[in-house]
């Protein structure tokens, strides 16, 4: 998708005259962006070559970018993440290389149309098909070389295609720098940690790649043994190891750029700070960002974690030593929430040294309380100061509880894609954890005299002992308690499991808790809890009773080098007042570039729209064109479907369609007027593009009146009522907007857009943020509006509601209108066919089914039983006649009327 700045806008006034004063006073009391009257200088355009390689001897699906110019440049390679496919990675993969790059994407092994099994980065699976594409690579001419056959290249990816990143780097030296995100220095240490098995997500792992019948043999009976048994042997450890990153970690000598999730209960920190301390002491550069989400959930910081790694491969691909590769350690920090929006706040925290896990150590004594099992041995408090560390531990401080029958019921800490949502709100006095009575033991500290923040693993000293001479199966974590310890809170919703053999046990052991970023306010307390079950690991099924003894105070590392950013103001504090100005300036600059409108079409006088021949180029290029050639026509009533890929148009055709920007060449004609910037039919057309600013201390009805008010029109022509009947907002319009959820801001700016009820209304991703709900919500707006006899157009990439709201749709491609009509006409008239079958269509077949006369196209379904054929000229007698000459297993043939498909098919011929 193009990217302007471009928030809401009702286009115009009916009095032309004033049009300048109202977008202005608009842009200051509402918030409004900015807009240019010229087009972007938009990056260039970027083109696509799909093909299927053969690197490691399987087929391979890839994708291929590159940009403008005839120069040489470096190459990068996207993986994605398990259970995905290289259209995860395709947006990251067009910025690259709109910014310089030959980018090549994939779908590994088992994933995808890629063939194979899934082998979890084997060294001679997985990371051989990188060394066959790095191969490829070499070859390509625009590919700048550092020697032959070596090209200058960097991998990046997310858990999965950040270890391929991370294992390519140490198999094969023609690698140049690498940027991991989210992912595992040892794998069997992520599933394994401490030899207790993390069932939950080991089970996700095989749900997620198709079964166990989708890994390799050797992978599925390992997993099917240790899920059996409930605990790890040596040889599943050695299997995993083997195909993990540690495994080659004195053979990772590039710079690297490790992004790690603080919300991350699969792959916590730790495994960055391994990665840091392996490859910096190889001699490599290494940055660690500690980002915001994480497997768990949350913010994963995707425009700032892409703009970091842009600049990291700037610097050591390009060679542009004056890039700004950011601090050797930063994190996100999150506290307090913002009053326009309701989310939390984030601020980063950065360093010029990474500090380790156990930089600061500040000592805390810690006494047990008897809240989890039998009485303590002691009700005795300590001396001195929580918050200076100079306490004394007292001894003795013990506190014994049993683990339950078949380890049931478990105690709660992460829930894998549940617990993240809530850890990221830890600061704010949100969390999600249970445990219960009898089947812990607890430890805590003295009211904290000052704020304490922990950056790093806590540890504690402790002793254990188990009945019978069993292995202790027990889990730690460390709670914010709140002053009158009613409420605790679980940074990160996260624990550390340990083993404790019994030749380790009546001894005293150290052990690490979770790493977090948290802050525990003064008067708060720190709570330690040893648990014996927990939902997401594998507890032993015996009974036993757990003795744990603190033999020393809990000691939380502070990263005292870390230092925060300044909060920075909110940003229509300055931004308004530059707005208006902007926006003051530009309207001048049209009026004065403002041409001789031609006349009106009589014949068009009842028609909504229509675009003939529209053309754009972007800014100060001669041959590149954001939209080229387009028309349609769209009739009263109808809800219009604008589809495409990003970077198809869509903006840019509805920017023109607003008067923002003009033409190169054709014209629009809104109920038979030419469209010109500050043309009065405008005053027809309604807009929501990329939400709307507020006011957030004004009620919901305070700010349309006072928007209603900037425009300058009577009163008696907002038609409010009708407005907000439709949008739907009820009681919730006396309250201030900063209490509403993301849904009712998205309404409210759908009431806005509808005042004065517009003929045409323009919806640019009304649905962005909302939850399934709110989207059935929209769906009924829109369609309530058109119902009147007016037209909305909206732009959508969510292509299941697009096909139920939706009368027609115009689908574009790289500028291009690709196909116009309604929707039932594009899913599915006859010519799109589903061919099912009982056994999977390989690739060579599918390719002979699309060489038939008469076929436009044939693309195998995801699961590979069954093709999507288009004909184009042939019947559906014939493609079956011809389908049982191929000896094509066909269990099924008939019309196929699935958006997701067709529009896939028409932009790209199946390959999203």
């Amino acid at each position: 998708m193009e990217t302007p700045t471009v928030r809401w806008r009702r286009l115009l006034p009916r009095t032309p005259g004033r049009w300048a004063a109202a977008v202005a006073a608009l842009a200051v009391l509402v918030g409004g962006g900015t807009w240019t009257a010229v087009a972007d200088d938009g990056p260039p355009a970027v083109q696509r070559e799909d093909r299927m390689l053969r690197p490691g001897g399987v087929p391979i699906d890839t994708s291929y970018f590159t940009a403008g110019g005839s120069g040489k440049r470096p190459a990068v390679l996207i993986g994605h993440g398990f259970g995905g496919s290289k259209n995860d990675v395709r947006a990251q993969a067009e910025k690259l290389a709109a910014d310089g790059y030959a980018v090549l994407t994939w779908s590994a092994r088992g994933f995808g149309r890629s063939g194979g099994a899934i082998s979890l980065n084997d060294p001679d699976g997985e990371v051989k098909d990188v060394s066959g594409l790095i191969d490829w690579l070499a070859q390509r001419p625009e590919v700048e070389l550092d020697k032959k056959g070596d090209p200058r290249v960097g991998l990046t990816g997310a858990s999965y295609g950040g270890a391929v990143s991370l294992l390519a780097a140490g198999h094969d030296q023609r690698v140049d720098a690498i940027a991991p995100v989210i992912t595992y220095w040892n794998l069997a240490d992520a599933l394994f940690p401490d030899g207790v098995f993390k069932k939950l997500w080991a089970g996700i792992f095989i749900t997620t790649g198709g079964g166990c019948e989708k890994f390799e043999k050797r992978l599925c009976e390992m997993y099917e043994r240790v899920a059996v048994s409930g605990k790890p042997d040596a040889a599943a450890t050695k299997l995993l190891t083997e195909r993990s990153p540690s495994a080659v970690a004195d053979r990772i000598k590039v710079p690297s750029l490790l992004l790690q999730g603080q919300s991350d209960s699969l792959f916590p920190l730790g495994h960055a700070d391994a990665m840091q301390k392996a490859i910096s002491a190889n001699g490599a550069p290494v940055s660690v960002d500690w980002i915001s989400g994480g497997h768990d959930g949350g913010d994963n910081e995707t425009a700032r974690v892409e703009g970091r790694v842009g600049s990291w491969f700037d610097r050591y691909l390009k060679e542009e030593t004056g890039t700004d590769t950011g601090p050797a350690f930063r994190v996100t920090r999150t506290g307090g929430i913002d009053s326009t929006d309701g989310a939390a706040l984030k601020r980063g925290a950065s360093s010029d040294t990474y500090p380790g896990l156990r930089s600061g150590g500040r000592e805390i004594p810690l006494r047990a309380t008897g809240g989890g099992g039998a009485p303590t041995e002691n009700g005795i408090g300590t001396t001195g100061s929580a918050a200076t560390g100079t306490a004394t531990q007292p001894t003795g401080s013990t506190e014994t509880f049993r683990n339950p029958a078949g380890s049931a019921p478990p105690a709660i800490s992460a829930v894998p894609g549940v617990g993240g949502g809530l850890s990221q709100l830890s600061s704010l006095g949100v969390g999600l954890s249970l445990d219960f009575p009898g089947q812990f033991g607890r430890f805590e500290s003295a009211l904290l005299a000052t704020s304490v923040h922990v950056t790093g693993t806590p540890t504690a000293r402790v002793t254990v002992k188990a009945t019978e001479g069993r292995d202790a199966v027990l889990f730690g974590k460390v709670y914010d308690v709140s002053p009158d310890g009613r409420q605790q809170v679980l940074p990160s919703q996260l624990v550390a499991p340990y083993r404790i053999t019994p030749d380790q046990q009546g001894k005293p052991i150290e052990l690490a808790l979770p790493a977090v970023d948290h802050e525990f306010d003064a008067g708060h307390r720190m709570r330690l809890v040893f648990s014996a079950t927990d939902l997401g690991y594998a507890s032993p099924a015996e009974p036993a009773t757990y003795t744990v003894t603190a033999d020393g105070p809990l000691t939380v590392p502070t990263a005292p080098a870390v230092t925060t950013a300044a909060a920075t103001l909110p940003w229509w504090t300055w931004g308004l007042p530059a707005a208006a100005l902007v926006i003051a300036a530009g309207l001048l600059i049209t009026a004065r570039r403002r041409t001789a409108t031609p006349a009106p079409d009589p014949a068009l006088t009842d028609v909504p729209l229509q675009i003939t021949g529209l053309s754009k180029k972007y800014a100060k290029s001669v041959d590149r064109y954001a939209v080229r050639e387009l028309s349609f026509r769209v009739e009263k009533g109808q809800v219009l479907g604008l589809l495409g890929p990003n970077g198809a148009g869509k903006t840019t055709t509805l920017r023109m369609l607003m008067g923002l920007i003009t033409p190169d060449e054709g014209e629009i004609r809104v109920f038979g007027q030419a469209i010109r910037p500050g043309a009065p039919v405008l005053s027809r057309v309604g807009a929501f593009v990329e939400g709307a600013g507020f006011l957030p201390h004004l009620s919901g009805r305070a700010n349309l009146d006072l928007y209603w008010q900037a425009t300058g029109r009577p009163a008696e022509d907002a038609y409010i009522e009708e407005a907000l009947e439709i949008a739907g907002l009820g009681d919730a319009l006396a309250r201030a907007v900063r209490t509403y959820s993301q849904g009712m801001r998205q309404r409210l700016a759908i009431a806005q857009a509808m005042l004065g009820m517009p003929d045409l209304l323009i919806l640019d991703e009304p649905t962005n943020g909302l939850d399934p709900p709110q989207i059935r919500e929209m769906r009924d707006v829109m369609i309530r509006y058109a119902a009147g006899g007016r037209t909305v157009i909206v732009s959508s990439h969510l292509l299941s509601e697009v096909e139920q709201s939706c009368t027609h749709l115009v689908v574009m491609d790289r500028g291009r209108l690709v196909q116009a009509g309604p929707v039932a006409e594009i899913t599915g008239s006859g010519d799109m066919i589903l061919v099912t079958t009982a056994d999977e269509v390989s690739e060579p077949l599918a390719e002979k089914v699309a060489s038939l006369p008469g076929i436009g196209s044939a693309v195998r379904l995801d699961d590979g039983r069954g093709l999507l054929v288009r004909l184009d000229g042939a019947t559906t007698s014939r493609l079956v006649a011809d389908l049982v000459r191929l000896d094509v297993p066909v269990t099924g043939v008939g019309p196929h009327r699935r958006l997701e498909d067709a529009f896939l098919t028409l932009i790209s011929g199946g390959a999203a």
